[in-house]
């Protein structure tokens, strides 16, 4: 009996199916978000961030519409519940009990998600991207390089329109794009030649056979994929998503007896086991392995983010995906479908695309400022330029 196991560099995860995974993330480098509103609350908990997503999923069913997102301070290890104001007041003592810092802010969930409908109405341009930040309270918006003349004006138009409270509009140097080629780490043969992307984790499909997980885009590309540039294939993708309703493949492996390892591969000769999947929390620190550029760490910022790339196969088209993860961790060419972690061995996503690269404006994080106003015609009340990278990953 044949036993197929993956090369080093190969992200894994043991899960018991596909279904473990369900979030997604984009990768929005250099700014630097702070937090509106005030807060209350005594005495909140001392928490781990995989604790913390625990208890805002939680107290998101207790407090129903009063809950207005939720992000993990790691500075304080505390979990910040926002809460609209009004007739809350028992189920906001209720949150505090349960150990979370609470504040009182402006927008609720059904505004920021109404706002973000606009958005997809009314600005859905190549080059842009939106997400929901609970540290602000507020819809960040982002624009690459590629956003100019009148689809600035259309884009920072339409964020006025959704007023000052409700949204910010901040540029991104680079110019986002799914992250198809360059690396090292799986291979196919598509028109136009090779394609490369990364290995995210390794799962057990819905019907016991052992597969692995990498972004969408690459599925969508092409069908069979190898270990090695000149290899045979070993693995076909079974389903892919994208664009739409987020960024991923399922792989499996075409010899049913392949075992792959649960780690991660982060160099050096050393590993990261993978015990369970998790959902992502704002603020929490997470880490990004890909075949091009290695192993880099950074926050999650805003959840449920929509990203239009520029249409591969439309040069008038628009490639729209939803439900990811906004993240400061860059990621270049070829780190589509890595692996997307926690230090404590936790999945949370795999790469699907950006902007920019790993050498240059890493520190100072983009996308989740507090810029007051959008302003319109060309760029003024846009805030700084960003001249970080960027790059978005989808986990499921």
């Amino acid at each position: 009996m044949s036993h197929k196991r993956i090369p080093k560099r190969k992200a894994a995860i043991a899960a018991g199916g596909v279904v473990a995974l369900g979030a997604a993330a984009i990768l929005l480098p250099n700014a630097n978000a702070s937090q509106d509103g005030s807060s209350a609350g005594a005495a909140p908990r001392t928490l781990k961030a995989a604790d913390a997503s625990d208890l805002a999923a939680q107290l998101q069913n207790v407090l129903g519409q009063a809950f207005a997102g939720s992000y993990y301070d790691s500075a304080a290890q505390q979990l910040v519940v926002n809460v609209v104001p009004g007739d809350n007041n028992k189920v906001v003592v209720e949150a505090k009990k349960a150990g979370a810092k609470v504040r009182e802010v402006k927008n609720s969930l059904a505004a920021l998600k109404s706002g973000a409908q606009t958005l997809k109405a009314k600005a859905t341009i190549p080059g842009t991207a939106w997400a929901m930040d609970p540290k602000t309270n507020k819809l960040a918006v982002t624009a690459d390089s590629t956003v100019t003349g009148a689809a600035w004006n259309r884009l920072t138009s339409t964020v006025k329109s959704l007023g000052a409270d409700m949204a910010t509009v901040k540029r991104s140097s680079g110019t986002f794009k799914t992250l198809v080629s360059g690396g090292d780490a799986i291979f196919a043969q598509a028109q136009g030649g090779t394609v490369r992307c990364s290995l995210g984790f390794n799962v057990k499909a819905s019907d016991g056979s052992p597969a692995f997980l990498t972004a969408g885009h690459c599925g969508v590309a092409a069908k069979q994929w190898s270990d090695s540039e000149t290899g045979q294939p070993i693995a076909t993708v079974d389903q892919a998503t994208f664009p739409g309703a987020g960024d991923f493949s399922l792989v499996k492996y075409d010899d049913p007896n392949t075992q792959a390892a649960s780690e991660v591969n982060v160099g050096n000769g050393q590993t990261v086991q993978i015990t369970a999947a998790a959902d992502a929390t704002v603020g929490e620190t997470v880490f990004r392995m890909g075949s091009t550029t290695g192993l880099h760490n950074g926050q999650v910022t805003g959840l449920d983010a929509t990203v239009n790339f520029q249409s591969e196969t439309d040069p008038n088209g628009v490639d729209t995906v939803t439900g990811l993860i906004q993240t400061n961790v860059c990621a270049e060419a070829g780190d589509s479908g890595g692996s997307l972690f926690t230090q404590d061995g936790s999945a949370v996503g795999m790469t699907s695309g950006g902007s920019g690269d790993c050498t240059a404006g890493v520190g100072d994080q983009s996308g989740a400022g507090d810029q007051s106003g959008a302003g319109t015609g060309d760029q003024s009340g846009a805030g700084a330029q960003d001249d970080g990278s960027s790059s978005l990953s989808q986990t499921h």
